[in-house]
């Protein structure tokens, strides 16, 4: 089977990362060789392309998880977001999979009875290193510009420091889930 080589970072000077991300702190306490062994058989390619490396994939569920994703979200998740990319191994500038590659990958460790292995590996290994991780969703801090500003009482100056202040109202949605 065929299979897209990812992560191949262009000979380009890129600024070092001024501290480790949380995501790149969980991806450094995991061995990802167990877990790969468990997917080593697996493949989602469609007929005729190569199909994504099943670790990546993997690791873009364990993403979908955390983060409470739809596979939709996830598949723009990954073209947005530096560190969900690095930490399914793509390069800055190279594609990521869309969301039927990750529809396609969750069938395939069912039809092969290897629906929890990756995930129990995962989880053991965390609970060896007393890492608890929870789940939730992504804060999405929307701003609503109102009609008029003098007319909208509730409305207050908002704005990021890069990006011209608006005068409207806050959306802000973040949800919590129970500890996994």
């Amino acid at each position: 089977m065929a299979r897209r080589r990812i992560g191949q970072e262009e000979l380009v000077a890129r600024p070092e990362a001024r501290s480790a991300s949380s995501l790149s702190e969980l991806a450094a306490m995991l061995g990802w060789r167990e877990i790969d062994r468990h997917l080593a058989g697996i493949s989602a390619a469609a007929k005729g392309e190569a199909g994504w490396p099943p670790l990546a994939l993997f690791r873009g569920l364990l993403l979908a998880t955390w983060h409470d994703l739809s596979d939709v979200r996830l598949a723009e998740a990954l073209d947005d977001r530096a560190s969900f990319r690095r930490f399914c191994g793509f390069a800055a500038r190279e594609p990521t999979p869309e969301r039927t590659a990750f529809v396609r990958f969750r069938r395939e460790p069912v039809r092969h009875g290897l629906d929890r292995a990756p995930f129990e590996a995962v989880r053991r290994q965390f609970e060896a290193k007393g890492v608890a991780v929870r789940s939730g969703t992504l804060v999405d801090a929307t701003l609503i510009p109102s009609a008029g500003s003098r007319r909208d009482h509730q409305a207050r100056w908002a704005g990021h420091r890069r990006r011209k202040h608006t005068h409207g109202q806050r959306a802000r949605v973040s949800t919590n889930g129970p500890l996994e």
